[in-house]
Parts: C-alpha cells; structure tokens; sequence
C-alpha cells in the first residue's frame, strides 16, 4: 500500500462578514503554489475539500456552501500606497475549478484583521488603541479597499457589541471602504444603459425578454424585477435551492447577462466563470420573517432583494453583491433605485434573507457616464481557528 506523506501548511481560518476562509500568506504557500497556475489551483480544491461529487467537503476546510468555500492569500504590497495584496479564490463546490474572476466583499472584512495579526502591517501605523487603517489592493480585480479595523491594547479587537444579520454572535466593528467600485475602467454600465432589455431562452419567461440592470461595481451582477420572474422578493433558501427549474432559469439569465456584459465570448463559457456575474432579484419593500424567525417590517427598509451565488440562493448577502446595490441604488432609474423608491439616494436598507443591511454610495455623472466614487459598509471578522492545514504531498 503507497503511502504519501502529508505537507503542513501555516493557515488560519476565519470568518469574514457572512462568509469564511481559509487565508493564507503568499510566503508560507509551497514553492510551486506561490505563482498563479495549477499547481497553486490544485492545492486550495484539496484545502478545501474539493471536487467533491458528493458536495459536502467532508475531507477539506470547505463546508459544502458558496459562503464557506473560499481561499484567500496575502502578502505585503510593492505599492507604497497600500499595505497588503489581497488576492481572493472561490472554490467551486463540485468541479476541479478555483475562479479568481472576482472579489469577497465579506472576506474582504477579515483581510485587515489578519494582516495586522500575521505582521504584514508595520509596527508604525498600528495603534495600540483607536482604529487601524489597513490599505488593501484587491488583486483580482485591481481595486482599493480601505479597512478600519479596532484596536485594544495592541490587539486586534474581534468580541463587540455589532450585530449582523446572518451571523449568530455580536462582534466588533469593522467599516470597509470600496474605492472607485466600478469594474475596469470605472464604466459601470457595459451596455451604457441603465435598464436593458435582457433577451433570454423562452421558458426562462415568456416572450423571452427580462428587464435588467447590468452594473459592475463591486462584482459584476445583474439585477432584475422579483415580479417579473414570477417572485415576491421575500423568499428564503429553501424556496429556490430546493426547486432545480428555478436554478436553471436563474443560470440561463446569468450566461445571458454575462455574455451581453462582455464578460465572456460565448454562452457555454460561463460555465467556467462561475463567480460572477451575480443575480439579484429586487421588489419593494414588504413585511416577512427572517430565516432566523426575525419579523422584518416593510417600513425598516426601502426594498427587498435576494442574490444568487454560486448557483444557489444565498443565505444573506455577499459584501460585493451589497456594495453592486449600494450603487445602483444611488443612480436614479435602475431597478434596484426603482424599487427603492426612484429618487436621489446615498444610501439604502434593504431585507434579505437572514434580515437587513445598510449600505452607502457615492456617484457622479460626467460627459454622460455614472461614475461611482465609493461604496461603504460594516462588517465584522473573527480568527477561529490558526495553526496548519495538511494536505497529502502528491496534490498539487
């Protein structure tokens, strides 16, 4: 019987926001997984468990969801304007397949926080009490992010009284800044629309035409009306991940949105681009209970919306899908402002399906283009648990 031994590697799992991870330093990777490629692709599926036809992630960190099947790697910035790169992969459940086509804004959280407990942050910009800014690059996507962690005695501070809708337990406060959020070349609307005329397949919806908002700011999505698909907007998990039609009616407008954004060349791509785009679908508000049994009253929020990730509802709401409406709330005529209420706006309370979030955004239209200066939302992250993960030699 062959026998390969296992390989420890430095690691520390944490949660960010709504999401967890397993993040490391670029250093303390293996030589051959410290450059992007197969080799590095290969050892975050074993870390996390993956392919796994079974999709549960027994034998890995994962836990079988898009929110708990995720790697993340930093490593002190060249920049001199940034501390840490920040480079952020989701791991498909069931497929041999690490997307790096998007940001984490939930793990996004948890990047401050551990940069500064793994020492990539110089002693000189630490207080040992008040409010450390962390300057992240976000290297999937090229953008800055700007993370206000809190100190105490010299110590990242993680126990508080900040309470998010989708997580159990209280924690501290940590304020996260998207700088410049818009995709690219800060053009946030590919098709220069702000509503489009969306064609998809016949039995998506009849006539084979949707309404869409199609933004990149934060992560690629598009937005459609609950109503027009048949929804309310106050549906929990249960009601979509448990019927398979409705999956595939959400991946049929996903590859029809990614194609007609630009983001691949070919509707049988996005099979392979998985991450992004999101879906989203929007309503006014409305009263319902929460998947915590919380009551969410239509007159605490200005509208309602549930996103897909990963081809299943998400349980809450992904930090870039929350920075996506955050900004397509604050340009007057979207579907997400629409639904809002139409009107001028700089920051929205929405329900999703654990509860509620806020979130801000600042735009400006110049020579005809909305352009978005910066999206701002709080979080909070936890370490729980450091040490080294194994994986079996001959993996990667």
């Amino acid at each position: 019987m062959s026998q390969i031994p296992q390989v420890r590697i430095p690691a520390t799992y944490m949660r960010g926001g709504t999401s967890k991870g397993v993040f490391f330093r670029l250093d303390d990777l293996p030589e051959a997984a410290q450059h992007p490629g197969p080799a590095r692709d290969a050892l975050l599926l074993r870390v996390i468990g993956s392919p796994d036809p079974y999709q549960k992630q027994i034998d890995g960190m994962g836990g079988a969801t898009s929110s708990t099947s995720k790697t993340v790697i930093l490593s002190k910035s060249d920049s001199p304007d940034h501390d840490v790169d920040y480079l952020f992969g989701q791991v498909s459940i069931d497929k041999p397949f690490v997307d790096w086509s998007g940001n984490c804004g939930n793990l996004s959280a948890a990047v401050g926080p551990f940069a500064i407990e793994s020492g990539l942050i110089e002693a000189e910009r630490i207080p040992d009490n008040g409010v450390a800014t962390v300057r992240i690059w976000q290297a999937n996507i090229g953008k800055t992010i700007v993370s206000r962690v809190p100190m105490t005695d010299g110590k990242v501070q993680e126990t508080g009284d900040f309470e998010l809708d989708g997580v159990t337990f209280p924690a501290a406060e940590v304020a996260v800044e998207f700088t410049d959020p818009a995709d690219g070349d800060g053009t946030m609307f590919p098709t220069g629309h702000v509503v489009d005329d969306l064609e998809v397949p016949e039995e998506v919806v009849a006539g084979g035409v949707l309404k869409a908002t199609l933004i990149n700011a934060g992560i690629p999505t598009i937005f459609i009306n609950a109503a027009d698909i048949g929804y309310t907007g106050t549906e929990l998990q249960e009601a979509i991940n448990s019927d398979t039609r409705a999956l595939a009616r959400f991946e049929a407008i996903r590859a029809q949105g990614a194609l007609r954004m630009g983001l691949i060349d070919h509707i049988d791509q996005a099979a392979n681009r998985q991450h992004t785009p999101k879906v989203a679908f929007v309503a006014p508000p409305a009263d319902y209970l929460s998947s915590s049994g919380k009551q969410v009253g239509a007159g605490k929020i200005d509208l309602l919306v549930r996103a897909l990730s990963m081809g299943k509802l998400h349980h809450a709401m992904m930090g870039t899908a929350a920075v996506a409406i955050s900004v397509a709330a604050a340009v007057p005529g979207t579907l997400v402002n629409l639904a809002a209420g139409g009107g001028e706006r700089t920051s929205v309370s929405f329900g999703h399906p654990s509860g509620t979030l806020q979130v801000g955004a600042e735009v400006s239209q110049v020579n005809d283009q909305w352009i978005a200066t910066k999206a701002i939302m709080s979080r909070s992250a936890r370490i729980l648990m450091e040490g080294w993960v194994r994986v079996p030699g001959d993996s990667f």
